[in-house]
């Protein structure tokens, strides 16, 4: 049996009922997230090193704010903080910012700032603060001691939740409250553990996904059929949010709060759908295996120093999550009997699929590798992902000078190319329609 985890959104029925609790403890996650954030930061001036979070949950449990929400919900609240430390430590980009503290900015007419105020950050209970009435589609979720009546009911908060039709919510593992700052309510994402069968994978087959700048992703199915994706979606977001978050600075944070969710739900969309189309494809054409460039040591050289990739090219590299979409593709294809293995990319892009031969100067342009020993012409990106495929640099693997395919015609010189369109997903490029953010 393979174990999943997955998250349903559901809408809360009654939430004029409990929209005050569930802002009281959205705040106190703020609350306790800011303690938290300085206490580490002092640590770090102090010792040169990050506190994880079983030293922040022993150095703050007794702490007031800690009690402002349940036991597990605060411990949440802290590994949350110490995962977004760690991850700021270990970046060697300059640009990057440790986790910053969570406030509010209010500013009158002429642009000063009048008052700040926590935001409502997204609280989550685990299954010892849960009970789940599955009958009548309730979850009891426990209140942290510094928000609790004397009333045994006001000790909870009861809150009705109703989902697409069609969902069962069993074996649930968390409830996590989420506040939308769009539409100005809660909502609840419901994470329920399921167990299925093992699934057969679709064939032997392997793929191979070569992860860029200019196109997102390019996959090689095979020495016949290959398929681009370029990255212009996640461009035109990376341009567009912060210009207009930028001018939010002299005006209020609520629009700027809300340009951040929106962003950060479009990059998140865009990662589940990517990933959604490439295990279908690799369903229909029997791949049981795919192989993805591991892009350890990405922005280092040879000499362990920054590549330079160009100012636009560095701002896409910054911005865009190759580790979470390569997880979510994972879970994806898991789901499908798909195994995803990552593999050594080194010398992928500067070596002929078609003859071996490795060369830096048969890149001759953006889009165009063309082999001097072969004469064989491959878009770039393609001929990379082909020698993931192949696996080139495993000893035992398929050599592609080995081969007697052809691999300079047909859809490695011309792969298909999907745009990715907001309301219909994955569109061949001559059918998409453009949708501004």
């Amino acid at each position: 049996m393979l174990e999943v985890h997955r998250t349903h959104r559901a809408k809360i029925r009654n939430h004029p009922r409990v929209a005050e609790s569930l802002d009281r403890h959205g705040w106190s996650a703020s609350k306790l997230w800011n303690v938290a954030n300085y206490h580490s930061r002092q640590v770090w001036e102090e010792t040169g090193e990050i506190p994880d979070h079983k030293e922040l949950k022993n150095e703050l449990k007794t702490h007031p704010k800690y009690k402002g929400l349940h036991s597990q919900s605060s411990q949440r609240v802290l590994e949350e903080l110490a995962e977004a430390f760690n991850s700021w430590y270990s970046s060697d980009d300059d640009r990057d910012n440790p986790p910053g503290y969570r406030k509010k900015n209010y500013y009158d007419q002429q642009g000063r700032r009048v008052h700040e105020e926590h935001p409502r950050s997204t609280v989550t209970w685990k299954q010892n603060g849960i009970k789940h009435d599955t009958k009548n589609n309730r979850v009891r979720l426990s209140k942290g001691a510094n928000h609790k009546e004397h009333p045994k009911a006001w000790e909870y908060i009861l809150v009705e939740y109703k989902t697409r039709p069609g969902v069962t919510v069993e074996n649930l593992q968390q409830v996590r409250a989420v506040y939308d700052q769009q539409k100005e309510r809660w909502e609840l994402h419901l994470v329920c553990k399921d167990e299925i069968e093992t699934p057969t994978a679709p064939g032997n087959g392997t793929a191979g996904i070569d992860l860029g700048i200019s196109n997102f992703v390019a996959v090689a199915y095979s020495t016949e059929d290959a398929d681009l994706y370029p990255g212009n979606r996640l461009k035109q977001d990376g341009y567009y949010f912060p210009k207009e978050i930028a001018k939010c600075n002299d005006s209020g944070g609520d629009r700027a709060t809300r340009l951040h969710h929106k962003w950060a739900e479009r990059r998140t969309h865009f990662f589940h759908a990517l990933a959604k189309h490439i295990v279908k494809r690799c369903v229909e054409k029997g791949v049981g295996r795919i192989n993805v460039g591991d892009l350890e040591g990405v922005r280092e050289d040879e000499n362990d120093e920054s590549k330079n990739w160009g100012k636009h090219g560095n701002l896409d590299l910054h911005g865009w999550a190759f580790n979470r979409f390569t997880n979510i593709l994972d879970y994806k294809a898991k789901v499908e009997g798909i195994e995803v293995v990552e593999v050594n990319e080194s010398d992928t892009s500067r070596t002929c699929s078609e003859c071996g031969r490795k060369e830096d100067s048969q890149r001759v342009e953006r889009g165009l590798y063309v082999c001097e020993e072969c004469d064989a012409a491959f878009n770039a990106d393609v001929n990379g992902a082909e020698n993931i495929r192949l696996n080139i640099n495993e000893s035992n693997s398929e050599s592609a000078s080995s081969l007697d395919e052809d691999r300079s015609t047909g859809w490695l010189a011309q792969p298909g190319v999907y745009l990715h369109d907001l309301s219909r997903g994955f569109q061949p490029r001559a059918e998409v329609v453009d949708c501004k953010p």
